[in-house]
């Protein structure tokens, strides 16, 4: 067999070897095996992609924004002719099965088509006479370069849902650190957009570790950074970064909860559950890993779960048939496993245990299957932390109060569900829920791209999420220009060399 290989970094419109010694592999989750190597790209490269965005940027925002929308017309249409190449693409490099896959690509042209509409989104204000005589128009201009720090759980529709689209629709440029696990999406899909028109320097994509992304906080020339990953490096980048003067988004971890209320059905619901816990196999921030029950109902709907659960069929990604794929790496199945042994060690009662799955044929990928906890109490950090794997925890509660009481004592906010028939309950859950994105009866409450993802407290700092309007605000500021124009008595007093000053005044 040949040695894996070597990924260059894409700058100007096309892809460079680095000058690296160090390299990150790439491995199938499925397998275990190396099929590629990542770049760690040295410090002078990372200013080389940021010194090729700058360049870019002047005549990519002063081209109107109704040709700037042409380019991602077409990238839609060449994104959708290679749908079956770039959903292969993110099976192999991070384990989603093959209709999770599909969606991780989908996703991202959701929003390229948002971002064409971009012309009127970008539209500003105006209003005549805001003053007598005097007109004020709001206009909403670019900014100049962004960096998008991209983690590996969507290798497609973060980096080309989330950030790219709309930040070169308003005439912005980008530079992209891909993950080092799971960049290769990101590089086809990049070079798709080139093919699509883009002139050269508008998107730039590269990997390297920590230590040279660093510069991106402090680098003169970006405006901006839209990030996606744990909290503790969210806050480290929303600090810095805004400390020196740049727009953040940084979008974190979660723990998102159900409550499950007595009049739920239970089949149904727990089908919910099943599909939002397990899919992408818990690698996902919209996941549901946390079910708050009550009691009344809960020894009935935990034998719904396991039942459901344990009919997964596991299996290798690129198989249409696979409904559980493998973990995206040997070192995030340690990750997950440690916390399966921390929740026994805590107390919790495993109900089922996926530690021993495993694949004929596909004996060295990452697998764990569906495993259980039920009787998690508030003191078990297993069912307040995020384990970010096919992991439920079941915490068994009174009633509503006492349900939605234990919701929010959580410090993750980024979506909430409930379970109910009852339109009051659904209500007060709406209103008194802690979570950015709340679903009734719905166990993956992402909202289309039109509006915001919008997680709170730990799951997000800044002020502009990304989607939606926010993510047109984020890419944009506004300038506002008044204007008057002298009238004929105003003319005429000009003329006059005792003038009082009040005619046009505010």
């Amino acid at each position: 067999m040949s040695e894996p290989k070597n990924l260059g970094y894409f700058i100007n419109g096309k892809f460079e070897q680095s000058t690296t010694e160090k390299y990150y592999d790439i491995t199938d989750p499925n397998t275990g095996k190396v099929i590629a190597k990542a770049p760690n790209c040295t410090e002078e490269e990372v200013n080389l992609a940021v010194g090729a965005a700058q360049k870019a940027f002047p005549a990519w925002r002063d081209t109107p924004v109704m040709e700037r929308v042409q380019v991602l017309f077409r990238y839609k249409k060449i994104l959708e002719d290679n749908l079956d190449a770039l959903t292969m693409s993110v099976a192999r490099e991070n384990g989603k099965v093959w209709e999770e896959s599909k969606g991780d690509v989908l996703k991202a042209i959701e929003v390229v088509e948002l971002a064409c509409g971009s012309p009127s989104l970008m539209m500003g204000g105006a209003l005549m006479d805001t003053s007598r005589n005097y007109d004020t128009v709001m206009y909403r201009e670019s900014l100049g370069v962004f960096v998008g720090l991209v983690p590996w759980n969507f290798p497609a529709m973060i980096p080309f849902g989330w950030m790219v689209p709309l930040c070169i629709a308003m005439g912005n440029t980008m530079v992209l650190k891909a993950s080092s696990t799971t960049p290769m999406t990101a590089m086809a899909m990049v070079e798709l957009l080139y093919e699509a028109g883009l002139p050269e320097g508008v998107v730039n994509v590269m990997t390297c570790s920590r230590h040279e992304a660093e510069l991106f906080l402090s680098h003169p020339d970006v405006k901006g950074i839209t990030f996606v990953g744990s909290t503790s490096v969210g806050k480290h980048i929303y600090s810095t970064a805004a400390a020196n003067g740049k727009r953040v988004q940084a979008l974190c971890e979660a723990k998102n909860h159900a409550l499950v209320l007595e009049d739920a059905p239970i089949q149904r619901t727990a089908a919910g559950i099943v599909n939002a816990t397990y899919g992408c196999a818990g690698e996902r921030c919209m996941a549901l890993p946390a079910i708050v029950v009550q009691e009344s109902i809960a020894d009935e709907l935990v034998a719904a779960i396991k039942r459901m659960a344990d009919k997964r069929v596991m299996g290798p990604s690129y198989d249409p048939e696979t409904e559980l794929g493998p973990l995206v790496s040997a070192g995030h199945k340690k990750f997950v496993t440690d916390w399966i042994e921390k929740g026994i060690e805590e107390g919790a009662d495993l109900v089922l245990d996926g530690r021993n799955a495993s694949v004929e044929g596909y004996e060295n990928g990452n697998w764990i299957g569906p495993t259980i906890f039920d009787n998690v109490t508030p003191e078990m950090s297993v069912g307040d932390e995020e384990i970010f794997g096919p992991v439920t925890t079941i915490k068994r509660v009174k009633d509503f109060e006492e349900g939605i009481q234990v919701m929010n004592a959580n410090q993750f906010a980024n979506g909430s569900a409930i379970y109910t028939q009852n339109g009051y309950f659904s209500r007060e859950f709406a209103k008194r829920t802690h979570a950015g994105m709340v679903g009734i009866n719905v166990g993956i409450p992402v909202p289309v791209g039109m509006f915001p993802f919008a997680g709170h407290k730990n799951s997000f700092f800044g002020d502009l999420h990304v989607l939606g309007k926010d993510g047109i605000r984020f890419y944009t500021e506004a300038k506002c220009i008044t204007t008057h124009w002298f009238d004929e008595e105003e003319m005429k007093q000009d003329k006059v060399d005792t003038w009082d000053g009040t005619i046009g005044k505010i």
